[in-house]
């Protein structure tokens, strides 16, 4: 490179010093616009995550309780080996009856499972869930105690179709 060349580069880079203050301002606000629109979209995204959980959990323990009254409340030949409490009328008279399983006495230590275990509610990040006995209800806030016929989540929010929770 030319010794006049080089000269007149150095010039053209020494008045490039940076970005002005008020290029600086309109970054600024142009940042502050693109976060502030992402985030009810992140909210939204994981609202409907959560609710997508609780579809899925509740969908889950209703299929457990099925399965429980299916084997045992419509078979009356396997209530005969078994201690079941009568009160219960073929459902788990818990909810952690679906997780204890039933022995039927077929082998030594050989227990049906309906849950592994009880899933969280992803709305109020606990293990605990609203209980309703066939007895009740769905407006019903309280459980009978009689036995477990449907379970509902206890949050108090509302879904994004606009139905509570509580009465999925």
């Amino acid at each position: 490179m030319s010794r006049a060349r080089a000269s007149r580069l150095r010039r053209v880079l020494a008045g490039a010093r940076g970005l002005s203050m008020v290029e600086l301002v309109c970054v600024s606000a142009i940042l502050v616009i693109l976060a502030t629109m992402a985030v009810p979209v992140v909210t939204t995204i994981q609202r409907n995550r959560r609710e997508l959980e609780l579809r899925q959990a509740l969908r889950t323990m209703r299929q457990a309780i099925d399965d429980y009254k299916r084997l045992l409340g419509d078979n009356p030949g396997l209530q005969n080996g078994l201690v079941l409490q009568q009160d219960c009328e073929g459902y788990p008279c818990e909810l952690a009856d679906l997780v204890e399983g039933i022995d039927l006495g077929q082998a030594k230590e050989m227990k049906i499972k309906f849950l592994r275990r009880i899933p969280m509610d992803p709305m109020t990040g606990k293990a605990e869930w609203g209980l309703r006995s066939s007895k009740q209800g769905p407006e019903d806030t309280s459980w009978d105690q009689l036995h477990v016929f449907d379970v509902t989540s206890l949050s108090e929010g509302t879904g994004s179709d606009g139905v509570p929770y509580r009465m999925w």
